[in-house]
């Protein structure tokens, strides 16, 4: 159990009573080593205040100015703009300015606006330019009963900033930075804003408000403490208070809170409390025995206290000596506000701020505050290695090595330690780094750490980790084996790029049904990301899941993702016929022909095979063969990539006569097509199915396809191309003849008439062809119509060209010597070619080319 630290109390500031004045002390300001004191009696007095080196007196007191009668009434309050050279007064419910550096403080003017005013605040923005030059800007807010009077300055007067803006009640305390101004009323807190907006903020309670500004390296903007009985509430500028400020806690109400980083001074009614600003866990400080009214800090470590008749000055122990007694207390946080604000060089500062913070961040750590302790890391850029050390375990290849932190101490720390590692993670990724190791070294180890961490902590993290890590090898394998995590070593693999391991430990627990691998599923995922690139090694282990499970199996080959697509098609097609599964061959070749819209003919072809091959393996009767059936004949009459050649080649001669005849249709074998559906199936409805389809597809030889039905009919060959059974005549017909004719008879204008009449018995009676014969000529009359209807048209055509001719030869251009070329300004001499445009222009025949490129 970590012992309870025993802290004692010291002194942060030396006390000095350096005044006691005759009259009653109405309000005090000061500035640098200059004090200034107003009176209820109306005197001001304005005093240098410098240290002595009289061991005797510490400081030595010197009354500069003495004004009896500088105003008639109380000073209520005071304020010095020493860079102006000015004196601020409220006396009588007026503000009035005064010159500081004049004898009597001379008025420069009063500003009559303000008259029945209770007080005022300043805000004082100072900016650095370009140069280094420092230039301020003032405004300056008064309260007038319930409104608000803001001023800006300008040539040492003030002029109106904007329009008043009203606060619910009266103030009875004001402090204004940026757009914001706090108001403390008795009933209640209030932020009005510039643009006349008023916040209400929270009640006061039972004390006087008092709110004090915050400025400190620690806060972008600063901040408002505000009382509430005996506590401090931090307030932003946007009226928020902050949750990651804790509040100040008082022993008593206190009368007025002075800051002076890094310290609060509370004036108690018995004393002058002190408190630390921001600090996680405060020093105990001592109290100042004094009962102080008025407080003003005339610079960072001198502060003035003053009662109605006494004045003391609070001097800040030599910062260093207050660095020294902090750190031997083990009071880091103190030291190093405190070392920010010495007079140090910058280097100096530097090099003793980075020894306090590393000092802090490891006592945080040794005290079990792992979280801050590697904020104070990350600020100090320490070496990620030095931090991980802390955790011996980590760093340890002993597995039995214990922690002398308990389980939960030891989690609160790995939790940490992964918000530290992860951020310079993070940096490292944006950055070099310039330490003394190389940054691969250092990827390596944070991310090998962070391994270890998610493990003992959220073990869901260890795979996103490993998706992008740097982790060593050979340690992280060891490490993952160690814990059975098979899923994050696949990962481990995967990203190594060490494939074959992968796999094999995939194969190995496939097997395992209480493994999370067990089953072929996630070997088919592994090998479906990898990509055309490892082919040769997606069909080495694509093997035993095509055998075990091959319906699962094809997908590695068929999914619908990138890499899977851009997998080299011939090859493993190839690859799926070397196996010599139908159940594989047939999916694969339709996916990627149907789905990727393959065009290549090998897998037209290919498919064409398997389908008859299987169908014929099965037997033609078979249900599933005229499910196949119906799928090939489909594909033979909408692929137009399969060549008939290579596959008539090796189709059958003695059945599926019908697959063939769509092959030679579509080769534009148009005899042996119809010869096949008219003398070897016997299905004249079909072979006028297939006249009417290339017909009105206007295929090759469609012109002539009714014609050669026209010949298979009357006179039909002894044989077919390509088949090796007797051929047969027509059953649903009564004979070829009957079957001419009425083909004759449908299709007239399809078939040429003379040809026909060549091929058609001649003791055929006329009277039988009549239809035939007056369509015929019914065609050839509107041929010749169509043909006399071109010729006249043509005629008509010829003769206005000849009469365009006649007009074009009639018109006369008149050239004269005095004509000039209107581009090249020269005159037509008599050998001169022209060219004449439609709009009466004329020129050089050499210059029309620059006519028409203007």
């Amino acid at each position: 159990m970590e012992p309870i630290r025993q802290h004692k109390s010291y002194v942060a500031y030396d006390s000095t009573q350096i005044l006691k004045l005759q009259e009653q002390i109405e309000c005090i300001s000061a500035f640098s080593d200059k004090l200034l004191v107003g009176t209820k009696q109306g005197s001001l007095l304005y005093y240098s205040v410098e240290p002595s080196a009289d061991k005797d007196c510490k400081h030595n007191v010197q009354l500069l100015r003495y004004v009896k009668n500088f105003s008639k009434k109380p000073i209520q309050q005071m304020a010095v703009l020493a860079d102006q050279e000015l004196a601020i007064r409220l006396s009588d419910g007026i503000l009035t300015l005064h010159d500081l550096v004049n004898p009597n403080f001379s008025l420069i003017k009063t500003l009559n606006k303000t008259k029945g005013a209770s007080l005022f605040t300043l805000d004082i923005q100072k900016h650095v330019s370009q140069t280094g030059g420092v230039t301020s800007f003032v405004r300056l807010c008064v309260s007038v009963k319930k409104k608000l009077q803001t001023y800006y300055l300008k040539n040492r007067d003030f002029l109106d900033l904007g329009e008043d803006i009203t606060v619910p009640d009266v103030p009875r305390v004001l402090s204004w930075e940026k757009e914001s101004i706090c108001v403390g009323c008795k009933g209640g807190y209030y932020m009005a804003h510039l643009n006349q907006q008023t916040q209400e903020l929270f009640p006061t309670g039972k004390c006087e408000p008092l709110v004090t500004k915050i400025k400190t390296q620690d806060l972008e903007d600063p901040a408002f403490l505000l009382l509430n009985e005996t506590q401090s509430v931090s307030c932003d500028i946007n009226g928020e208070t902050s949750p990651l400020q804790k509040s100040i806690r008082w022993s008593d109400v206190p009368i007025a809170i002075g800051h002076d980083e890094p310290y609060l001074l509370g004036l108690l009614p018995e004393c002058v409390e002190l408190k630390t600003w921001n600090v996680e866990v405060p020093p105990p400080l001592a109290n100042l025995p004094m009962k102080a009214k008025f407080l003003a800090v005339a610079k960072s470590g001198v502060v003035f206290l003053a009662s109605t008749e006494h004045v003391w000055i609070l001097q800040s122990v030599p910062v260093h000596k207050q660095i020294k007694l902090l750190i031997d207390d083990k009071q880091f946080e103190l030291a190093l506000k405190l070392a920010n604000i010495t007079d140090d060089s910058e280097e100096e500062k530097k090099r003793n701020v980075h020894q306090i913070q590393t000092l802090f961040a490891f006592d945080l750590f040794h005290s079990k505050q792992f979280g801050r302790s590697m904020v104070q890391f990350l600020k100090l850029g320490t070496d990620p290695y030095e931090v991980i050390k802390l955790f011996p375990e980590l760093v340890s290849r002993d597995s039995e090595a214990v922690s002398k932190l308990s389980d939960q101490d030891m989690e609160n720390g790995y939790l940490a330690l992964i918000q530290f590692l992860t951020d310079v993670r993070a940096r490292l990724l944006k950055e070099d780094h310039d330490g003394h190791k190389s940054k691969p070294q250092l990827m390596q180890i944070i991310d090998t750490t962070l391994l270890k961490c998610y493990l003992q902590t959220n073990d869901a993290l260890v795979a996103p980790l490993l998706r992008r890590n740097f982790c060593n090898l050979e340690e992280t394998e060891r490490i993952l084996k160690k814990h059975q995590k098979y899923p994050e070593l696949i990962v481990l693999y995967k990203t190594k790029g060490l494939h074959e391991k992968a796999l094999d430990l995939l194969e190995k627990q496939a097997s395992c049904e209480d493994s999370p691998l067990w089953g072929v599923e996630p070997t088919i995922q592994y090998l479906q990301s990898l990509g055309s690139e490892y082919i040769e090694l997606i069909l080495r282990y694509a093997g035993w899941v095509l055998e075990s499970h091959p319906e699962d199996g094809i997908k590695i080959f068929t999914e619908e993702i990138p890499e899977v697509e851009s997998l080299p098609r011939p090859k493993v097609l190839d690859y799926l016929l070397r196996i010599d599964n139908h159940t594989l061959i047939i999916p694969y070749i339709e996916h990627a022909i149907h789905i990727w819209k393959e065009s290549s003919p090998t897998f037209h072809n290919a498919l064409i095979h398997q389908y008859r091959e299987r169908i014929l393996a099965n037997g033609l009767n078979d249900p599933s063969s005229q499910f196949l059936r119906k799928k090939l004949r489909d594909f033979l009459e909408t692929s137009k990539h399969y060549q008939t050649p290579a596959i008539l080649k090796r189709f059958p001669t003695d059945c599926m006569f019908e697959e063939r005849a769509l092959i030679c249709g579509k080769d534009g074998v148009h005899e042996v097509a119809l010869g096949i559906y008219l003398l070897v199936l016997g299905d004249y409805k079909k072979a006028l199915q297939f006249c009417d389809t290339v017909y009105n597809q206007k295929k090759e030889g469609y012109d002539r396809v009714y014609l050669e039905m026209l010949r298979l009919l009357l006179h039909p060959p002894d044989s077919i191309t390509g088949v090796s059974v007797p051929l047969v005549t027509p059953a649903d017909a009564p004979d070829p003849l009957t079957m001419s004719i009425d083909l004759l008879e449908a299709h007239p204008d399809r078939i040429p008439i003379m040809e026909a009449l060549d091929l058609l018995p001649n003791d055929v009676p006329l009277s039988k062809l009549k239809s035939f014969l007056l369509a015929g000529v019914k065609e050839a009359i509107k041929e010749r119509r169509n043909s006399q209807l071109l010729k006249g048209l043509l005629n008509a055509q010829r003769l206005h060209l000849k009469k365009l001719k006649i007009e074009q030869e009639s018109r006369k251009i008149v050239m004269t010597d005095v004509m000039v070329c209107p581009v090249c300004k020269k005159r037509f001499g008599n050998q001169s070619a022209f060219v004449h445009y439609p709009n009466g222009d004329v020129v050089h025949y050499s210059c029309q080319d620059k006519v028409a490129a203007k």
